[in-house]
């Protein structure tokens, strides 16, 4: 059936023959064609162009991808910019997929029924989230500071602390999107950690946190029952993100791969563990736990500038190559784990590793460590310190000024398309056409028209 196909009418002559053959070979030599998927499937964006549309082209041009079982996922006609029979010619953008078998006998086909027929394969990318839900995939773990295999993990020894650990583990992988997040009722043990690691904590924030976290914990101890014989609940904590910023949690089984942790930051979600560190250590943990997700991360998110960097770093981390995931998880290390600031003339934290650790809270702010300016592209290539306190610590003049440093460096991180996030829909739009791009343009332009008119009224 395929072979009848290529016998299509509209005929050319034997030297273009050739060339389409010698043109095919040479896309397959660079690469541009071949399969970008496990099951053999290839992902082409093709342009044409169809002539005298009202006779018998357009049917043909569609058995073409009909009979090679191509998916269409993405199809524009435009009336031709350079019309060579009529003004019924029209330009054609198609983004399908093919078995890449497939793809030297369709192009054949359709230099036979179309003109200027050109292709490309879509650049490979790894996979990322395009709507909320699909989060329910990025669950990966890195287990090397996992109880059950590190012989240094304070519970190594401890079977009941593992066992606990299990069911903390069962909740957050049976987890989905949109499910209530599971309450906890946490033993007297538990709480007697979390007071222990609230109460040494708490004396050192009004001198060494930055005012965004001392206003954003004063309102979680009044709305959240952030207290220290009170552990918070993720509920009652994503219900204040939410409303403040967007945020919200949601349950992660232990720490995370970068690529997807930081691809859940993109939609405004946390993924936050719910487990607590062992009791026989309250002033260290080897893993992030409950009492660093809720007194460390949880009240800089509840901060309107801090929550856009968070997201910034989630959205550039989108498709990116593992490279440049490496860079920006540790961009993220040195600012969101363990950043300092600028305020009224001294240092502040804002990073979530000192926040929460007593102890390098103290480091941090004595004459020990050596300082350097925040700048992305010295920043992201430094080694860091996960076993000790950090020898070296970046300091933002403030958190604009780290956020704008941040997205200039983001523009410079090389992908085949540019994203969108849509608030309205929790969701993320490949910007591969030029008429998506106008429509979120007319979308940004309203918005600017209704402040605009907006301001007149204040004034």
């Amino acid at each position: 059936m395929k072979t009848d196909l290529v016998e299509i009418s509209g005929q050319k002559e034997e030297a273009g023959k050739e060339k389409e053959v010698h043109d095919i070979e040479a896309l397959n030599k660079r690469g541009n064609l071949e399969s970008n998927r496990e099951d053999g499937r290839a992902t082409l964006i093709l342009t044409l162009t169809l002539c005298n549309v009202r006779k018998t082209e357009l049917s043909k041009a569609a058995k073409v991808f009909e009979m090679f079982q191509t998916q269409i996922c993405h199809f524009e006609t435009r009336r031709a910019r350079k019309p060579k029979n009529s003004a019924d010619d029209l330009d054609i953008f198609v983004e399908c997929e093919i078995h890449s078998a497939d793809v030297s006998l369709l192009l054949t086909s359709l230099r036979r029924v179309a003109e200027d027929v050109n292709a490309s394969r879509q650049e490979k990318v790894p996979w990322f989230p395009k709507k909320i839900q699909d989060l329910d995939k990025c669950h990966h773990l890195i287990t090397k500071y996992d109880a059950n295999l590190d012989h240094g993990h304070p519970g190594y020894a401890d079977l009941e602390y593992k066992k606990r650990r299990e069911f903390f583990a069962d909740l957050a992988f049976n987890y989905r999107s949109g499910d209530p997040l599971p309450g906890i009722e946490y033993t007297e043990q538990e709480t007697a950690t979390w007071r222990e690691v609230y109460r040494k904590l708490s004396s050192l924030y009004p001198t060494h946190a930055c005012s965004q976290y001392l206003d954003a914990f004063q309102q979680l101890e009044k709305y959240c029952g952030y207290q220290e014989d009170n552990i918070p609940q993720l509920q009652d904590v994503s219900r204040f993100l939410k409303e403040r910023t967007g945020f919200q949690l949601r349950p992660a089984a232990g720490l995370l791969s970068p690529r997807d942790f930081l691809a859940s930051l993109a939609f405004r979600v946390f993924q936050s563990t719910q487990y607590i560190r062992h009791f026989s250590s309250p002033m260290y943990s080897p893993e992030p736990d409950c009492c660093h997700e809720l007194l460390g991360h949880v009240p800089m998110l509840a901060d309107k500038q801090f929550a856009q960097f968070s997201q910034d770093i989630g959205l550039a981390s989108l498709g990116s190559s593992e490279a440049e995931i490496e860079k920006l998880a540790t961009l993220y290390w040195f600012t969101v784990e363990f950043g300092l600031c600028k305020q009224n003339g001294s240092i502040k934290a804002y990073g979530a590793g000192l926040l929460s650790s007593y102890g390098e809270l103290m480091y941090a702010l004595s004459n020990k460590p050596e300082y350097k300016p925040f700048d992305p592209e010295v920043t992201a290539v430094h080694p860091y310190q996960d076993q000790a306190f950090q020898p070296v610590y970046f300091i933002a003049e403030n958190l604009e000024d780290a956020k704008a440093k941040l997205q200039n460096y983001m523009m410079k991180i090389k992908k085949p398309f540019s994203l969108h996030y849509d608030p309205y829909t929790s969701s993320i739009e490949v910007m591969n056409t030029p008429q998506k791009v106008k429509r979120v343009l007319r979308q940004t332009q309203e918005e600017l028209k209704n402040f605009c008119l907006t301001l007149e009224n204040l004034s």
